[in-house]
């Protein structure tokens, strides 16, 4: 079952003395429980992508089918609700609020989750942050955490409401080699678990942790391929 299909999508950046066509008709499917990894040099249209399928932006043309709705007439409540709700975010910058501990961080998208019940979250909050090895971190302040483990935190909050897909924007991309590949570990036990992930990234060897690779060229889709040898992450694969 499709959980997104785009269908022609185009986005058309204009200013006063041109016109940048970042997505040329973008065509393809997200089925639940895949995980896909978007590839591409800068420029490609990528992150565009990516903000588009996130609901951060809006295409200049083109259909957008989530959850078999077509998106074009969702108001701005309904689409709060659904990046809120439906979609979980991992940033490259990690997004943290500074001067918040490891679990509030975690807890700030069930703020606006109607009828939420308070202990019941904060259970689940610091169990799954057991799940990744922060239980002894909880009240750390972000400062006092490795990149790492930020990014680890930053990897809970987006799981906090059991979102219907993950959105990755280049998880490893600000860690070294060995949180690189704890992170890849998270998001393939994730995958496992049956969570859908959209990832991008610009490392072959963190795409080939995926099922799947887009990768992108001036804003078209140059590949669509199946990865038939994934890495896993867990035996070191990522150097």
């Amino acid at each position: 079952m499709n959980l997104i299909s785009l269908k022609n999508i185009q986005k058309i950046f204009r200013d006063e003395a041109q016109e940048t066509h970042a997505l040329r008709g973008v065509s393809f499917d997200i089925k639940e429980g895949e995980f896909i990894a978007i590839m591409g040099s800068s420029g490609s249209g990528k992150s565009t992508l990516m903000h588009i399928i996130g609901f951060l932006d809006k295409p200049t043309s083109g259909e957008y089918f989530f959850d078999n709705e077509e998106t074009s007439s969702f108001d701005d409540e309904k689409l709060a609700k659904i990046r809120n709700q439906k979609l979980g975010f991992i940033f490259q910058a990690y997004n943290l609020l500074p001067r918040t501990s490891v679990l509030e961080n975690v807890l700030l998208p069930t703020i606006y989750t109607p009828g939420i019940n308070k202990k019941f979250i904060e259970q689940k909050a610091r169990h799954l942050l057991e799940r990744v090895g922060l239980s002894p971190r909880i009240n750390h302040r972000p400062n006092q955490l490795s990149g790492g483990e930020q990014q680890r935190v930053a990897i809970v909050r987006a799981l906090i409401n059991e979102p219907r897909l993950i959105l990755a924007d280049e998880p490893t991309g600000n860690l070294d080699s060995r949180s690189g590949q704890e992170v890849m570990e998270i998001l393939q036990d994730l995958h496992r678990d049956g969570n859908t992930i959209l990832m991008v990234t610009h490392e072959q060897y963190v795409a080939q942790c995926a099922q799947r690779i887009l990768t992108l060229k001036d804003g078209q889709i140059l590949t669509d391929e199946i990865v038939n040898h994934r890495f896993r992450a867990k035996d070191g694969l990522i150097k």
